[in-house]
């Protein structure tokens, strides 16, 4: 599963773990503001910034190939929209969505993939993001595995008792599945209030953003903008 793969691969040593997840989001903002406003000679701005993804991965001591591979995913939703606009006559701006959506991918996958989503989250209140995004992605995060584990058993029960998962069945299997976890969800609010819940997780250590960090998001950035300003004048 992608979420135990990223909760192992977060739990790094690298220099790009350890850097501040506000310093890390800054790179990540100022990268997808060049993606997202590049329009001329896309393909190679991607080339370039792909490259510096590649870097960044391994540097972070994570897999190439799988990073890049699980960072697809996003095709799935983008490549049909991309072909509407093929359709449509426009098949710069088909290229240009996928090249864009893939490069953001990469990019918003290297932060999670290098950063424990706690931390991460921290980082992002620490940069007043709305406490409700923060609180929503919290739970769901926690949760998600749970979810995925009842799942996995009621699976294997369905299989040891000779049974095989058809359309009706796997409707059944849903609506059983959500009927738990509504349960389970009333449960956990019930237990949370009780003992003191404030809408609020607290954690056991406060980033500190140190000069290294600075200079990371420093650094970073101005290569990322250097990067396309290069691209810019030979395309000029």
């Amino acid at each position: 599963m992608h979420l135990f793969v990223l909760e192992r691969w977060s739990r790094g040593s690298s220099a790009i773990h350890r850097r501040d997840p506000r310093a890390k989001a800054g790179v990540l903002l100022v990268f997808l503001i060049v993606v997202a406003t590049s329009y001329r000679e896309l393909s190679l701005l991607a080339a370039l910034l792909l490259v510096l993804l590649m870097i960044v991965t391994r540097l972070a001591g994570l897999p190439l190939g799988p990073v890049l591979l699980r960072s697809a995913i996003v095709l799935t939703f983008t490549v049909m929209v991309a072909l509407a606009a093929w359709l449509a006559g426009d098949p710069e701006r088909a290229v240009a969505l996928i090249l864009k959506s893939y490069l953001s991918a990469v990019a918003v996958f290297l932060l999670v993939a290098t950063t424990p989503v706690q931390v991460l989250l921290r980082g992002l209140a620490w940069c007043g993001v709305p406490r409700l995004l923060l609180l929503v992605a919290q739970f769901l995060y926690r949760y998600l595995f749970v979810v995925l584990e009842q799942a996995g058993q009621m699976r294997t029960a369905s299989r040891a008792r000779g049974g095989t998962i058809g359309f009706r069945g796997a409707a059944s299997a849903v609506a059983a599945l959500f009927a738990r976890s509504h349960q389970r969800a009333e449960d956990i609010h019930r237990a949370m209030l009780s003992r003191g819940f404030v809408q609020q997780f607290h954690t056991l250590e406060t980033p500190r953003f140190r000069s290294a960090d600075a200079v990371f998001l420093l650094g970073a950035s101005v290569i990322i903008v250097l990067v396309r300003a290069a691209v810019d004048r030979v395309n000029g």
